[in-house]
């Protein structure tokens, strides 16, 4: 046999095959990474609003026993701390405000933006302004006919 050259193509089919599965599985991962994105990204979403939701709801209950105790004597003193269940957002970015009219939560990130009512029913005033960056507790202190929020423990 002498090597002649032979104008075969039944290859060619083939090779469109491959080049078409090859394509075919890259739009399927493709497609499979955008779905995969968008729940992780809903999973995360999810869980910073629970978690905001569970903080606040904390906080409040703890305005409320501050409130009973101030109910109690004028001279009581009482301080609660609240544990922050950290999130995916920039915590730096949190304001969290305590006034007569409750408790107060912004974020720029307009989603997690809380308000939540308390009963009012202590009997001083309400005050406190404090940004979350790096705080994983928040006091809750009635002293002197005053109820307010901070970062630290108080001295009493």
């Amino acid at each position: 046999m002498k090597g002649r050259l032979v104008r075969d193509q039944s290859g060619a089919s083939t090779e469109l095959g491959y080049i078409f599965t090859f394509l075919l599985g890259v739009l399927f991962l493709s497609m499979f990474s955008v779905w995969a994105f968008g729940l992780e990204t809903s999973t995360r979403e999810n869980w910073n609003t629970t978690a905001v939701d569970v903080n606040m709801a904390d906080i409040a209950a703890a305005v409320e026993r501050a409130d009973l105790a101030s109910r109690e004597d004028s001279s009581v003193r009482y301080a609660e701390v609240v544990s922050w269940r950290l999130t995916e957002a920039d915590e730096s970015e949190f304001v969290l405000t305590l006034d007569d009219e409750g408790l107060h939560l912004d974020h720029p990130e307009n989603e997690l933006d809380r308000d939540v009512s308390i009963s009012a029913t202590g009997s001083g005033t309400y005050d406190g302004r404090i940004t979350l960056s790096g705080t994983t507790e928040i006091w809750v202190v009635y002293d002197e006919g005053k109820t307010y929020l901070t970062n630290s423990r108080p001295d009493f």
